[in-house]
């Protein structure tokens, strides 16, 4: 077998459009789904990251998120007869969170955000490591009238999260007044981009969806308007999600947990006539999960972390799916699989396992901070 250094290893991961930005600024990076992407940046740090987004506005390149389009006649209904939620819910110029599921188990082939441009053009945004995956199974169940392309590497995505995230957006002239989950045009010195009223951090936020080869001015911009932004890293983008109790793919959603177990059947059409794995989903809901994505704060020191077990006295009534110390709140927090068997509610007291101790943590529904995105 040969050997892999770390540097052959990094020269295989894609990279945005703006890493010479990032590099510039202090960036430590890390592998982000076949991507090498920021994790936090000299001078910042998550905390103060994660702190600027909550009090003010900060600024993440998401540039390895997937992009796919889906066009042609009769595009919305084809999406609509494939992931679960309901395009028919939204109209043109909205955005849709939705789930492309497995359809014999039900199980999550990933998450991701569904725009609807027009009855015959549909944007997608999946999470990267899934991109690949998500249009191979369009493409192969799509009709002939409709064409399924994978644009992964053609847009950048910049999110302006935070409370003055619509105050710096307008400094720069780019629409803000439009309602969440929405989208709008917009020019920006001659680019044209999307500003999507999204976001995955609980807070008043816009994504810009930008042609890769314009995404240097268009950062450069954001870092000379006022108020000015903080660099933030995926590992701030982290802690601010779990503070929410948004989902991770691969982590809170997967192949092997559905969206009843990991309660997020809110994004699922139950009443439409067809969605990859709607029987299985629909028997799954009719008789009950074995499991439940439960929420978890720690009562005394310490930072729960994905894998770790949950008990009750000596029995495992779970697992964490998602921890970390939470910045907002000072304590730690959680999200893990609970056994619906043990008939646990919120404000009951369970352990889990950190660094060979028994940590009491309580029960609780997220999100574990009071939501802002509106």
């Amino acid at each position: 077998m040969t050997e892999v250094t770390p540097d052959a290893a990094a020269t295989r991961l894609r990279r945005s459009p703006l890493h010479e930005r990032h590099t510039a600024a202090g960036a430590k990076f890390a592998p982000f789904g076949g991507w090498e992407m920021p994790l936090e940046y000299t001078g910042g740090g998550v905390l103060k990251e994660h702190t600027a987004v909550r009090a003010g506005v900060g600024v993440f390149d998401v540039s390895h998120l997937g992009k796919a389009r889906v066009t042609g006649a009769g595009a919305v209904d084809f999406v609509d007869a494939c992931l679960s939620n309901d395009l028919g819910r939204i109209g043109a110029g909205r955005a849709q969170y939705t789930l492309c599921c497995d359809d014999a188990t039900g199980g999550v082939v990933d998450d991701l955000i569904a725009y609807r441009y027009a009855d015959d053009h549909v944007f997608l945004i999946p999470n990267a490591a899934n991109t690949t995956e998500v249009v191979r199974r369009l493409r192969a169940a799509a009709p002939p009238s409709v064409t399924v392309t994978d644009e992964h590497e053609g847009y950048a995505v910049l999110a302006v999260q935070g409370p003055r995230s619509a105050d710096l957006l307008a400094a720069l002239g780019l629409p803000t007044e439009h309602g969440y989950m929405s989208f709008s045009p917009a020019t920006l010195d001659g680019v044209e981009l999307t500003v999507c009223r999204t976001g995955y951090t609980g807070e008043l936020g816009y994504e810009l969806v930008v042609p890769a080869a314009q995404a240097v001015p268009v950062w450069d911009a954001l870092f000379a308007a006022e108020p000015a932004p903080r660099a933030c890293g995926l590992a701030a983008r982290d802690t601010l999600r779990t503070e929410m109790g948004y989902p991770l793919h691969g982590q809170d959603l997967s192949l092997e947990i559905t969206p009843v177990q990991a309660r997020a059947g809110w994004a699922v059409g139950w009443d439409k006539p067809a969605f990859w794995g709607r029987d299985a989903l629909r028997a799954e809901k009719a008789s009950g999960p074995g499991r439940t994505l439960r929420g978890l704060v720690a009562l005394e020191r310490g930072i729960p972390r994905p894998g770790m077990t949950v008990r009750v006295g000596d029995t495992v009534v779970g697992t964490i799916t998602s921890g970390t110390f939470s910045p907002t709140r000072k304590e730690g927090i959680a999200l893990a699989l609970i056994d619906t068997a043990a008939a646990l509610a919120d404000g009951d007291q369970v352990e889990v396992d950190i660094r060979n101790r028994a940590t009491p943590m309580r029960l609780t529904r997220p999100p574990f901070v009071t939501p802002s995105v509106r």
